[in-house]
């Protein structure tokens, strides 16, 4: 795909409102794009006074509005190749722009307004494209899936998918470029969250306590050993639990909680593969994850040998979950640069194959090794 290639400059809000009359119009969109249509109000068909209410602020909600006239694809296609000037700053650009440490031309924005996330590559994009942030208005018109501007829990709720229609769409991505796109929308957002240091802050203490009451207990190297069996038992139960519970695509329920369920666990990362703080498992939930293996480690070997044994499927656990953190945001050095493109090749190309996360020997063993021959991934509805 010949891609084309423009940079446009970053405006604070202010600098948005002053554009505000009909001589001088910019109106923005999704609190991000910004576009100079001054010169279309005599030609827009709701009359110009239409869009000069609006002028200097927002019109995503006046753009989907049924009751007023709900816009189709075409008429952002047309804004974005005729009127787009820039992108409104996010809080943290417009510190530096209010501060003096940068101007509008050094802060510009690189934009490549052709890729398009949500088809399936045999390549893994480059870096700079998986920062492009998705059209929410052009992406829920287009593809009438979720809408990235709204609290996306109470969507799911509300919808009424096709289970064919859901996981074909919630396993292509979209970038939402601004923190975390909304899940609740309100006081409990802070609990959907978890940043990635929190991991070894929780567990670190956890594992050293198992492994250090095993060592002071039992004959030690024999504790090192069971140690060693717990972190290769864990490698299995990685890759078992992202093909068999986060992956039960085939077998999930045809009905909407189901459906929500489903984006809970697991889908919300296919959907937003890039969102930082939902790269990593929330420890509320791997503490139900992790009860029932607790249990069964405790009930088959004596204390002691569990406590070793715990302790590395725990070790393995927290470097799985660092390791997918980084894998998709970090930069890595080059001997994990080959793990770094198998694992993005398993949301940008086929999501049925590649579950392994921090080796892909459990998907040679098992036939779901992810090669450079793998087939993409069906794309069933646009």
């Amino acid at each position: 795909m010949d891609i084309k290639t423009k940079t446009l400059p970053l405006y604070s809000a202010q600098q948005l409102k002053e554009h505000n009359t009909q001589q001088d119009c910019w109106v923005s969109l999704d609190d991000r794009k910004i576009y100079d249509v001054t010169s279309f109000l005599e030609d827009h068909p709701g009359g110009a006074q239409l869009i000069v209410d609006y002028a200097g602020k927002d019109i995503t909600e006046i753009m989907k509005d049924v009751a007023s006239h709900e816009h189709s694809f075409t008429a952002y296609e047309i804004l974005d190749d005729s009127y787009l000037v820039g992108y409104l700053a996010t809080p943290e650009e417009e510190a530096k722009l209010l501060k003096g440490s940068a101007t509008n031309e050094q802060m510009e924005v690189k934009l490549e307004d052709e890729y398009d996330s949500t088809v399936f590559v045999p390549e893994v994009p480059a870096a700079e494209k998986l920062s492009i942030v998705t059209d929410f208005s052009r992406d829920y018109t287009r593809h009438k899936f979720l809408d990235l501007n709204k609290p996306l829990l109470i969507q799911m709720l509300r919808a009424d998918f096709t289970k064919e229609f859901y996981l074909d769409q919630i396993h292509r991505p979209r970038h939402y470029g601004r923190g975390s796109a909304p899940l609740f929308g309100n006081f409990l957002e802070p609990l959907s969250k978890t940043s990635w240091y929190v991991i070894p802050i929780v567990w670190l203490p956890v594992i050293l306590y198992h492994i250090i009451t095993a060592f002071q207990n039992m004959n030690q190297p024999f504790a090192a050993f069971l140690f060693a069996v717990g972190l290769f038992v864990w490698t299995l139960i990685e890759y078992g639990m992202h093909r068999f519970i986060f992956h039960l695509d085939e077998y999930l329920p045809n009905n909407q909680i189901a459906f929500t369920l489903h984006f809970l666990l697991h889908g919300v990362h296919h959907y937003l593969p890039m969102d930082r703080y939902r790269l990593v498992m929330p420890p509320t939930l791997f503490v139900l994850l992790c009860t029932p293996f607790h249990k069964l480690v405790f009930a088959i070997l004596p204390y002691y040998w569990g406590c070793a044994g715990f302790a590395g499927g725990m070790f393995g656990y927290m470097c799985y979950d660092l390791t997918h953190y980084f894998l998709h945001h970090a930069k890595l050095p080059s001997y994990l640069q080959k793990l770094k493109k198998y694992h993005m090749e398993h949301h940008y190309k086929n999501y049925e194959l590649g579950f392994g996360v921090t080796s892909w020997f459990w998907d040679k063993v098992f036939g779901t090794y992810l090669g450079d021959d793998a087939p993409l991934s069906k794309m069933k509805f646009e």
